[in-house]
């Protein structure tokens, strides 16, 4: 428990950041996630293969990987100055939204061809089909798979910590270097990330039977 006392602020200020990281991370990856998704649908051929190799590069890639290109790669051949965070950030919204693509078009293809065909006999374009008609309905099944993903990309953001990023885990290695038992450190850093990921799944588990009951 002294541990926890004597450097509270240290691990508040980790635990704002995991959240912060998170959010920011988890918003770009629905961005792009439910873009791609639509990309992979799409009637258009090369935009159906530029959603391919997005979810087929990122998916396959690991994530430390992707931090190291973030950091050793974009300053050099794309945007100089780039702050540690915004490269964490980069680095977790990319990787993550392959997936959530994956789960936006599962979900997508779970409605009714006939749905499509209704709104384009009505004269609505693809992309007025996909946000008006299609997407609403996918929600319904999509929202259990992101859970997970979510929960996921939380503990994934640990890895940002050894990029001198500041969020939770980057804790233990601070205290640990000062000599503290590394067994307790854990234990505080685990219970911090049981908080956030138990909130994720709360708020998940909320939206499933709001979106139950609509049904």
């Amino acid at each position: 428990m002294n541990i926890l006392v004597d450097h509270l602020a240290e691990f508040r200020e980790g635990f704002i950041g995991t959240v912060l990281l998170t959010l920011a991370s988890g918003l770009l990856a629905m961005v792009l996630g439910v873009i791609i998704a639509g990309f992979r649908v799409s009637p258009v051929p090369p935009l159906r293969v530029f959603g391919t190799a997005w979810v087929t590069l990122f998916r396959n890639t690991p994530l430390t990987l992707l931090f190291l290109i973030a950091w050793f790669v974009v300053p050099v051949v794309f945007v100089p100055g780039m702050s540690p965070w915004t490269k964490a950030l980069l680095a977790l919204g990319f990787y993550t939204s392959a997936f959530v693509c994956e789960a936006v078009r599962s979900g997508i293809n779970t409605v009714p061809l006939g749905q499509a065909e209704a709104a384009r006999s009505l004269g609505m374009s693809f992309s007025q089909t996909l946000r008006l008609i299609v997407l609403p309905q996918a929600t319904r099944t999509v929202v259990a798979p992101l859970s997970s993903i979510f929960i996921a990309l939380t503990k994934n953001s640990a890895i940002a910590g050894a990029f001198s990023v500041t969020e939770l885990f980057g804790v233990q290695k601070l205290l640990s270097d000062q000599g503290y038992v590394i067994t307790w450190i854990f234990l505080w850093v685990a219970l911090g990330y049981l908080v956030i990921t138990f909130s994720i799944s709360g708020l998940f588990r909320l939206l499933e039977r709001r979106l139950g009951v609509a049904r």
